[in-house]
């Protein structure tokens, strides 16, 4: 099996979302099923290319460009045995960051990934590579499907051999655009339209091309799957997912168990695994964690986690209004993650208010996240909609029991512990409300107070199987079916 991936990020060159992690490890995992990967990718101005050891120059391609060509250099280097082809263009990738700046998304992001698009395509010519797939991911590559169908069905290139899996990770970012950019980026205007077309409110929109013509779609879950073709669950493309919910295969990312696993783990204050009968580990490490972060050091007080942007896609729109209630109650909250400077005042003002009982750790540490679930008894997700279960399968592997909206994604990660108090894993609430999310740690709370049952709940998750080898093995069989429905449309 032959797989091209064209992702905008990397883990180990450029990240700026999970897609970076997914984009990395699902490739090494299918290379140790046997699979021939190779990864494409801008080379933006974030990329430093020393990880890729020397760079070769594999191919000067001149691209369709509006109604001229443009210059694109495909460069190409390794990264512990996994190829990577950067897509070079000095104007367009090499002095740009991945999708914007602090000025926000690219105003010529239509162009960027049009042009990126078309590359990947040309480029299996020079490269001599002729994938079984092309593993597309998220809207920066929705066109890639379309432009295979418009200008390579009918030629004798490699570009028109391999099936195509469009994965959507994160379906509120879409790529929306006026439609004047159609003849620029070399779509006939017939295709503006809702059915087998790529408009979407009156826009042109890449992940709606993404999702009408590529060979499969690929969703983050299988419950994620299940929700596309529900009425308003899938951002405007419902009628699009319906029609196509043949086509759509949900395949659960995994988790990379050699970077997070505790009883290795080399940040820890003390390693611990699910089968220390005390977890006299993960005692330590809470206590370490309270130390550090100038909290209360206090076994018996429950300490929670939330980790991620504070906007209201994290769920920072509930979570605002449940943080007072939550503090006067017997809880530590740390709180670690980016956002506007406003709600960064805010949250340092309700540190202060709740001294030793609340801290605030601005941006996102990769250490500071190791020691913090190691330390934490519950992580706080409150966001309505989840692009991966990454986070919360990370923190059952570090005994941390998750509190989650129970519609946002991650409904095959977790039990609901008040529905299956023996099997359950996590807490979910299921009005997206603060009260709601005030409720879902009251029952945790409850819970907590029984340390013997509590312990029990935390090996469980602990024990629980997120790894990559079995998300890899899934998408081998997505991948088997879709090259044979590539086989009987020829």
């Amino acid at each position: 099996m032959k797989i091209a991936f064209a992702t905008p990020e990397l883990k180990s060159l450029v990240r700026r979302t999970q897609l970076a992690e997914i984009a990395e490890q699902l490739p090494r995992t299918l290379m140790e099923l046997g699979a021939e990967v190779r990864i494409f990718i801008p080379h933006s101005r974030d990329i430093d290319t020393a990880a890729l050891g020397p760079l070769e120059e594999s191919a000067l391609l001149r691209i369709k460009d509006g109604s001229s060509r443009t210059p694109v250099t495909i460069r190409t280097g390794y990264i512990d045995g996994l190829t990577v082809h950067l897509i070079d263009h000095g104007q367009l990738f090499r002095t740009r960051h991945p999708y914007g700046d602090e000025n926000g998304p690219y105003a010529d992001n239509w162009r960027r990934f049009a042009i990126f698009a078309r590359t990947v395509l040309e480029g299996f010519g020079p490269l001599a590579f002729t994938p079984d797939v092309i593993h597309c991911l998220d809207w920066t590559t929705g066109l890639i499907p379309l432009i295979q169908k418009l200008e390579y069905s009918t030629r004798d290139h490699p570009a028109s051999k391999p099936g195509t899996l469009f994965a959507i990770q994160n379906l509120a970012m879409q790529g929306s655009f006026e439609r004047e950019i159609l003849p620029k980026i070399g779509v006939p205007h017939e295709y503006f339209r809702s059915v087998l077309g790529v408009e979407l409110g009156a826009r042109v929109n890449y992940l709606k091309a993404g999702a009408e013509f590529a060979t499969m779609v690929g969703a983050s879950s299988p419950s994620k799957a299940r929700q596309y073709v529900e009425a308003e669950r899938g951002d405007g493309l419902e009628e699009t997912f319906r029609r196509r919910e043949k086509d759509i295969v949900g395949v659960q990312s995994g988790i990379d168990y050699r970077t997070w696993d505790p009883s290795s783990d080399p940040l820890l204050a003390q390693n611990y695994a699910a089968d220390d009968k005390e977890l006299a580990g993960k005692r330590k490490c809470k206590a370490s964690l309270q130390e550090v972060m100038k909290l209360e050091v206090s076994p018996r007080t429950p300490v929670l986690a939330i980790v991620g942007r504070f906007d209201a896609d994290s769920g920072f729109d509930i979570l605002a209004e449940s943080l007072t209630p939550m503090l006067e109650r017997n809880v530590e909250i740390i709180l670690m993650g980016p956002g506007p400077p406003e709600i960064i005042e805010r949250l340092h003002t309700i540190e202060q208010t709740f001294a030793g009982r609340c801290r605030v750790v601005e941006g996102y540490d990769v250490a500071t996240a190791h020691t913090l679930l190691a330390g934490a008894d519950m992580l706080l997700l409150p966001g309505h909609y989840h692009a991966t279960n990454a986070l919360c399968a990370i923190a059952m592997r570090y005994g941390v029991i998750p509190i989650a909206y129970a519609f946002s994604g991650l409904e095959d990660t977790l039990v609901d512990l008040t529905a299956s108090p023996k099997k359950g894993t996590g807490l979910l609430f299921e009005r997206y409300d603060p009260d709601a999310l005030v409720d879902a740690l009251d029952r945790g709370r409850t819970l907590f107070k029984k340390a013997t049952d509590w312990k029990a709940i935390a090996k469980r998750c602990m024990e629980e199987d997120f790894s990559w080898a079995e998300s890899g093995r899934e998408y081998m069989k997505a991948y088997r079916r879709l090259t044979r429905q590539v086989k009987q449309k020829k």
